[in-house]
Order: C-alpha cells, then structure tokens, then sequence
C-alpha cells in the first residue's frame, strides 16, 4: 500500500510517473537495506520487542512524506523521505510466516506437519494477494474520491494499530526449541546458492509487480484514467490470490521446482498477451490471467524460503525475500517509468514480459540447484 501510495501521491502532484518511479524506487531500496536488519534483530531479540518500535518509526517517516510531497518540495527531499518510510516499514508478512512455521513446528503432530505446513504457507500467500487486491484497490478509491494524500495516512493508521496489535499478539513470544536451545547458525549460510536461488526468484517477481503496476498506470494515463490503475491492478491479485488457496490442493507429485516452471510460463504467456494491448483496449482480461501464475509462484517461493532457512535465522530469510521483492518492485516501478516517458508507453509494456522471462529461467536454475544438491 505504501509504494502504491507513494507512486500515486507523487505522480497526482508532480505530473510525472517518473518522478513517482523515483520515488517509489526509494522505498523500495529503505525496505531491502532495513528489512534484513529488523529480521536478524528479532531472530536474537523476539517480535514482540522489535516490531512495536519500527510500527511507531513508520507512522512518523509516512506522515512526513505525505506532508512533504504535499509541499511541493523538491525531488532529493522527496526520494528521501520516501527512502525513510520504506526504511521504517513494518515486516509484517515474513514474521507472521515465520511465526505460523513455528507454532506448527511445535504445535503440530509430525505426521501431520507437511500437510498443515502446505496449507499455512498457502493461506499466508493468500493473504498476501488479498492485500495486493485490497492496497492498490484502496489506494486508487481513496485518491480518486477523497484525496491522494489519503492513502499514505490510512497506512500509517495501519501501522499504528493494527501492526502493534499483531506484535504484542499472545503468539508473538513464540520461539522454537531450535532458537531457543541451538546455536544460529552463522549468517553466511544464509548466503548459499540454494537459499539465493530463491530470493532473486522473489527479487524477479518484484520486477513483474513493479513493471506491471507502473506500465499499467501509463497505460491508463493514455486513456486520460490514471488514477483507476490501482483498482484495475487489483484483477491480477483477485485470482492470485484464489490460486493462492488453491496451491495446497496441488498433487505432492507436482514437485515445487516444476511448480515455479510452469506457473512462471503462464506468467510469461500472459505478459506477452499483455504488452501487445492497444492504446484504447482494456487490460483487465490479461491481469486475471497473469494472477492465475502469480498465486502459486508465490505460494512456491515462500515455502522454498522457510525450508531452507538456516536454523535460527528464519525471520532473517524471510525478511530477506520479502526485502528483495519490494526492492524490486520499487526499482522496476523507477526504470518503467523512465521507460513510459522518454521511449514509450508500448514499450514499457513489454517489460513485464522480461521480467516474467527472467522469472522463467531462475525458476529452471534452480532445478539445476537441486539435481546438484541430490548428488
């Protein structure tokens, strides 16, 4: 909600989507140095120590921006605040994945861990797409019927409400008899070419929220409707976000690595379909079919992330995928913008399709990972 936001507020006042690339961009770049940081600190510390504090630095850094843009002032000030509130924002997602991973590892028979395991990682996907659909879809009616300042103050409420009643949540001061009893194991491990090979598939995918989002919002500016982007944005995580859910009813023989293959494929074809849209046609038809690849990729890289996570350093890979995903969504929002302005609206078009075929050919590195990792 918040790069949606930001994107939106700046591009309403400045008249530039590059600008509002720009400042999108710093968001994301404040998530990815901060997010990992925030997840090693509460893998030593607990979330229910760590997250009040970074809630309550987020409301400060959001407000601020959303009264600076407002002022008017110039793009330096604005790319740094918007660096600040991205820096600041809370990792809900990672920890809350991490937090469920943990009640089941404890909670939860062994016979009965994978299966639960799957539908966990499934509804916490779900959820996630329901916040794609929900954010820009917010974002686009409060800044079309109210204000565009609006959204960026309703995600600073969020973070003073409803993050701090997550952090201070009974569930919060949950840790595993591996983080309690075992050592971390050393951050290094965190850097291995399995664990990698999964957050530069959840960096790609970033790419592909950003290039859509901000092409999108070209596209729909074409059509003198720029400000209904955020709404026509959220068809593509309507049925993300069903087939989401409906990954855990996936047969266990339709391995996860060919699970990335074959949705990131779907993904590709619907991309290309989608860059070849003419100047008057409506996307709404292409961003349902992108969302059919979208949900279960996610669904796929996520559990990847928490199975081979190094013990004790859960939150920290987590936060670290969700970091290079945001980070990648906020430098693809930037470099389409730059795009859309000075080459063309077609032409930004076409970058979801790269990033879909990136997407593409990580998820066929990994296959090789793993063959290689079986010997």
């Amino acid at each position: 909600m918040v790069v949606v936001g930001v994107l939106t507020y700046v591009v309403a006042v400045s008249g530039s989507v590059a600008v509002g690339g720009l400042a999108a961009a710093a968001v994301g770049v404040g998530v990815v140095i901060a997010g990992p940081v925030v997840g090693a600190t509460v893998d030593r510390r607990g979330q229910r120590k760590v997250l009040p504090a970074v809630a309550l630095a987020n409301v400060v850094a959001v407000l601020t921006l959303a009264f600076v843009v407002g002022q008017g002032v110039s793009t330096p000030v604005v790319v740094a605040c918007s660096f600040l509130a991205g820096a600041t924002v809370p990792q809900v997602a990672p920890l809350s994945r991490t937090r469920l991973v943990t009640l089941v590892g404890e909670r939860v028979a062994p016979s009965r861990r994978v299966t639960t395991f799957s539908r966990v990682m499934s509804y916490e996907s779900a959820i996630d797409e329901t916040a794609f659909v929900v954010g820009p879809v917010l974002v686009g009616l409060l800044a079309a019927w109210v204000a565009p300042w609006l959204p960026l103050v309703a995600a600073a409420g969020l973070s003073l409400t409803a993050v701090v009643a997550f952090a201070l949540h009974p569930t919060g001061a949950v840790r595993s008899h591996a983080a309690r009893d075992a050592e971390r194991a050393p951050l290094s491990e965190v850097v291995r070419v399995r664990v990698l090979v999964v957050v530069t598939g959840a960096f790609a995918v970033g790419l592909f929220f950003g290039t859509t989002l901000t092409s999108l919002t070209a596209h729909m500016g074409v059509q003198g409707r720029a400000d209904d982007a955020g709404l026509l944005y959220g068809a593509l995580g309507l049925t993300s976000a069903a087939l989401a859910l409906g990954a855990a009813a996936l047969p266990r023989a339709f391995a996860a690595r060919w699970r990335w293959v074959g949705f990131a494929a779907v993904i590709a074809a619907s991309a290309a379909l989608y860059a070849q849209l003419g100047a008057a046609a409506s996307p709404t038809a292409v961003l349902l079919l992108m969302g059919v690849g979208v949900g279960p990729v996610l669904v796929t890289l996520l559990s990847m992330a928490s199975d081979r996570s190094p013990v004790g350093r859960a939150a920290t890979t987590m936060t670290l995928a969700t970091a290079a995903l945001s980070l990648a969504q906020a430098l693809a929002s930037a470099l389409t913008g730059q795009v859309a302005e000075r080459v063309g609206v077609s032409a930004a078009m076409w970058l979801p399709f790269a990033a879909a075929v990136l997407l593409l050919v990580l998820g066929g590195a990994n296959v090789v990972v793993e063959r290689r990792a079986r010997r």
